[in-house]
């Protein structure tokens, strides 16, 4: 069966037709080879949607103005891809939850072609979703055409991750190199504070959720004297990799799927995928269960770790936008600090520097930058910290909102930022 469905790049394009809708899978899970080519079918004079995902890298269709009107794409989370089509006017981003990422937007996008990568075939017939099932499950079930793009160099992860070869009509060969980063980043010493500070906040066998780059990187390493920690996260990274390889995380203590580490995608290093493969200890499951607040509320202790552009003396976040300029996505900000929220125990901690454009700007201020986008109500947040130190939220009223923000201000901005919030009368 596995054979007769092999075809060319251009042979399983063609099955793309005028007016199809079309989704894929994402990130380090994307069809890299299929996504490369994916222009030459508009090149033919075929138009169709497509909807997008945190892609990593600038695809032709992405980014060559010659494609606008002819491809439209919707993008549900920006990176690097989706950022320069946006500047292009060729890409449009989609508000949204992310555990909406599946039912919820197959019932109103209806797609009829699936474009996915999969890991290779096992014993059993089936193949797997091993780095991203934010959606793809879901989609790839509804479609009416499914061209897989099977990739060797994929890992085989477990959970929810299956598709069966009698669920794909085409398949493409490829051993397309997955995206990888660096193990660890270069931190600077304001990251190493605010990972010593939110350290203080997690306590043993708290269940985390952690993000990706600098900052979680640091909060890891404030981790790492921590023990029986369990991990419930959109987003599976080499933060979590070197806590579960430390034995920091054991997963002993979680009140739900106790035993596993619960993701819905992954990326990171080559160490990180080699240590989820065929790995009994991690799961990847769909996004509209790893991210519906119900769920992760389900886990006692449930602590939320996230990241801010900007954040308002009432507590509002903006995690997603520079001013006006969509820089990425709600994703699940909304999804964990709501979850963590109604968890018994739970706490929701947001982070960021004190200061933006090396210095000459604070990211706490009276009011948001114009235009910038709240991802976050003031109701979603416990504790804000900063390298200057930890500003509780929860329970807080406005007044003790303003000084608590004002304290973990940077220094030279703090004047001013208590004068702005007595000149808008916000005390």
């Amino acid at each position: 069966m596995y054979r007769e469905k092999i075809v060319s790049v251009g042979e399983a394009l063609s099955h793309i037709h005028q007016g199809d809708r079309i989704m894929t899978s994402l990130c380090a899970q994307a069809p890299f080879l299929l996504l490369k080519n994916l222009h030459k079918v508009a090149g033919a004079g075929v138009g169709f949607k497509i909807y997008s995902n945190m892609d990593l890298f600038n695809y032709p269709y992405l980014v060559e103005e010659k494609y606008r009107g002819l491809i439209d794409v919707d993008s549900l989370f920006e990176m690097d891809g989706d950022r320069a089509g946006h500047r292009k006017g060729i890409v449009n981003y989609v508000p949204g939850h992310l555990h909406d990422g599946s039912w919820r937007w197959a019932d109103y996008y209806k797609p009829n072609v699936f474009i996915g990568a999969v890991s290779s075939m096992d014993e059993h017939g089936f193949c797997r979703f091993s780095l991203s099932n934010i959606h793809e499950k879901e989609f790839a079930r509804r479609a009416d055409v499914v061209i897989c793009e099977v990739n060797p160099n994929l890992p085989q992860v477990n959970g929810d991750t299956e598709i069966h070869i009698s669920d794909i009509d085409y398949i493409v060969e490829s051993k397309e190199p997955i995206p990888v980063l660096p193990e660890t980043l270069k931190l600077s010493k304001e990251d190493e504070a605010i990972g010593g500070y939110v350290s203080t906040l997690v306590n043993d066998g708290d269940t985390i959720q952690l993000g990706i780059g600098k900052i979680p990187d640091a909060v890891a390493n404030g981790l790492m004297e921590k023990q029986d920690l369990g991990v419930h996260t959109e987003l599976m990274t080499d933060a979590i990799y070197r806590l579960t390889e430390a034995g920091v995380v054991t997963n002993r203590k979680k009140t739900l799927f106790r035993g596993k580490s619960i993701a819905t995608f992954a990326l990171g290093s080559q160490k990180l995928y080699d240590m989820m493969h065929q790995n009994p200890g991690v799961w990847i499951m769909p996004g509209d269960l790893v991210n519906d607040s119900h769920i992760i509320a389900k886990n006692d202790n449930m602590v939320s770790i996230n990241t801010a552009i900007e954040v308002d003396l009432t507590g509002q976040v903006c995690s997603e936008s520079i001013g006006t300029l969509q820089y990425s996505g709600t994703g699940g900000a909304v999804d964990t600090s709501a979850g963590a929220g109604a968890s018994k125990g739970g706490r929701s901690i947001i982070c960021l520097h004190s200061t933006a454009k090396k210095g000459e700007c604070s990211t706490i201020n009276a009011m948001h930058t114009p235009g910038a986008i709240v991802t976050l109500s003031r109701n979603n947040v416990d504790y804000v910290v900063t390298e200057y130190g930890i500003a509780p939220m929860r329970g807080r009223n406005i007044r003790q909102r303003i000084q608590n923000l004002i304290a973990v201000a940077h220094p030279d901005f703090r004047t001013e930022i208590r004068k702005d919030a007595e000149k808008y009368q916000l005390w």
